[in-house]
C-alpha cells in the first residue's frame, strides 16, 4: 500500500531500525510540514522539542496519529509520551519494539 509517496510496511515484515528511521523522518517532513527541511536535517538524536526541531503539542498529536496509521504501533498518551518522543531514535526504538512484539 502506498501513500504520498511513501511505501508503507506489511506488518508481517519485521522493520529494521534504518527503515524506520527513513520512512518516519519522511513522514515527519510531509505531515508536519517542515518547510525547507528534509529528512536528512533532521537529527536523529536532537529533541523533537523546544530547542531542537522546535515541534510543540500539536504537531505531537499529529506526528502521533501518523505514527499510529503509518506504522501500525500504538503511542500511549501523556506522560507515557514523554521519553517516546524525546528524539528521532527514542520514536525509531518504540516502533520496532512494538513492530517486533506484533
Amino acid at each position: 500500500m502506498e501513500r504520498r509517496g511513501i511505501v508503507l510496511p506489511r506488518r508481517d515484515v519485521l522493520m529494521n531500525a534504518q527503515d524506520v528511521r527513513q520512512k518516519l523522518k519522511e513522514l515527519m517532513v510531509e505531515e508536519l510540514n517542515l518547510e525547507g527541511k528534509t529528512p536528512a536535517d533532521i537529527d536523529d538524536a536532537a529533541p523533537l522539542f523546544g530547542a531542537g526541531l522546535g515541534l510543540d503539542s500539536l504537531d505531537a498529536l499529529q506526528l502521533a496519529m501518523s505514527v499510529e496509521e503509518r506504522f501500525g504501533v500504538r503511542i500511549p498518551e501523556g506522560d507515557e509520551a514523554r521519553p517516546i518522543f524525546a528524539s528521532v531514535d527514542a520514536l525509531v526504538a518504540h516502533i520496532v519494539k512494538s513492530t517486533a512484539a506484533a
